[in-house]
């Protein structure tokens, strides 16, 4: 990097930190932060835990924001100023050090601008994922796990937990479907923009003659939600049943029928657990795990003023793995590309999900 590229570089990382400052706006997070902390102190404020928690939850995500905007200016503050003196006394070393250190700079700033995008009343939470191959056979069900091994080498590298919930092997090769909990700071906030059907282009191993096959696979994403959340389930609306645990979830657990599937007959909504060995305790996660679902759809028509499932429909597409003739992954909303498919298939999708929060909050905007 020279020195006009790190001018340039010192200017977007301005506008970055204005972009913050939008979002969040400072003055009226600090006037609402002092509100809070009055509530905190007053004597009466435990008499009701459910109240005192949410207030406390929304302080330390306010004083978080607020860390956060400050840290990431006074950092570019204090680095625009050294570079100014820098040049202005011909210090090249120092010069050379500011150059060597922008990428540090940068990622606090890009990290600062993302957090204080995941606003959402859920953004917080865990992330249930649900990945399950379309029409195709071998090929849609090797693809669907080419993803779930996305997202763990993705987990992997962000420090999330992974919790298996259901696990169902394919016939010769890949999976059926699987199920899982992402365990962790904003992990639904990052994930949610997953939600949708992913498109692979490839010569397919499958194919005796390797030809360029098509594949497709639906991911939906839901919070992991508390449990005083009001979303009620009619015993009529919904179908249990139960069968023997197998695939990568079941290694343990298959002698008996433990696992539980549950279909939800107004919505389609299916939900399977099967990673305990107590039939009560799977059934109870299959719930918890449809009602986040429910919860889910329901936002999705209060946002799109319809009854339709959404993001989460087979024609809804919104991003395409492209492995022949080329190599690009592309997501179709924010139009990001990369040419290192291999390297977003090994979890590095860090700058997808960051164009897609970008794209998504100026849509917000408008």
């Amino acid at each position: 990097m020279d020195l006009y590229e790190y001018n340039e570089l010192l200017r977007e990382l301005q506008i970055k930190c204005e972009n913050i400052k939008k979002i969040i706006n400072p003055d009226a997070l600090q006037k609402r932060l002092e509100e809070l902390e009055k509530q905190s102190l007053e004597q009466d404020f435990w008499n009701n835990q459910d109240t005192a928690s949410k207030v406390l939850k929304e302080k330390r995500k306010i004083e978080s924001s607020i860390e956060k905007y400050s840290n990431a200016v006074q950092n570019l503050n204090d680095t625009i100023e050294l570079y100014e003196i820098a040049k202005a006394d011909s210090d090249n070393e120092c010069l050379e050090s500011l150059l060597t250190e922008s990428n540090n700079l940068q990622k606090l700033i890009s990290q600062a601008e993302l957090e204080v995008m995941l606003h959402g009343e859920n953004d917080n939470t865990n992330a249930i994922i649900t990945i399950q191959p379309g029409a195709g056979g071998t090929e849609s069900q090797d693809w669907s796990s080419m993803l779930y091994r996305m997202y763990l080498r993705y987990a992997d590298r962000k420090g999330y937990k992974v919790e298996l919930l259901d696990y169902q092997d394919g016939e010769e090769a890949g999976i059926k479907g699987v199920e899982f909990i992402k365990k962790g700071k904003n992990a639904y906030g990052y994930l949610k923009c997953k939600n949708g059907v992913h498109r692979l282009v490839r010569n397919s191993p499958f194919d005796s003659k390797n030809n360029r096959h098509t594949s497709f696979s639906s991911v939906q994403v839901s919070p992991e939600l508390e449990d005083n959340i009001d979303i009620v389930i009619e015993e009529k609306d919904i179908r249990i049943d139960t069968y023997r645990a197998s695939g990568a979830g079941g290694q343990h657990v298959n002698k008996t029928e433990s696992a539980i599937r549950i279909t939800h007959l107004p919505t389609g909504i299916v939900v399977q657990c099967q990673n305990d060995r107590s039939q009560h305790k799977n059934k109870a996660t299959a719930m918890k795990m449809l009602t986040s679902k429910l919860y889910t759809l329901e936002k999705e028509k209060q946002n799109t003023g319809n009854n339709d499932k959404g993001s989460n429909s087979w024609g809804h597409q919104i991003r395409s793995y492209v492995l022949s003739p080329y190599q690009q992954v592309k997501d179709l909303r924010s139009q990001y590309a990369t040419s290192d498919s291999a390297g977003v298939l090994d979890g590095d999708i860090d700058s997808l999900i960051e164009s897609v929060l970008i794209w998504s909050n100026a849509n917000q905007k408008e």
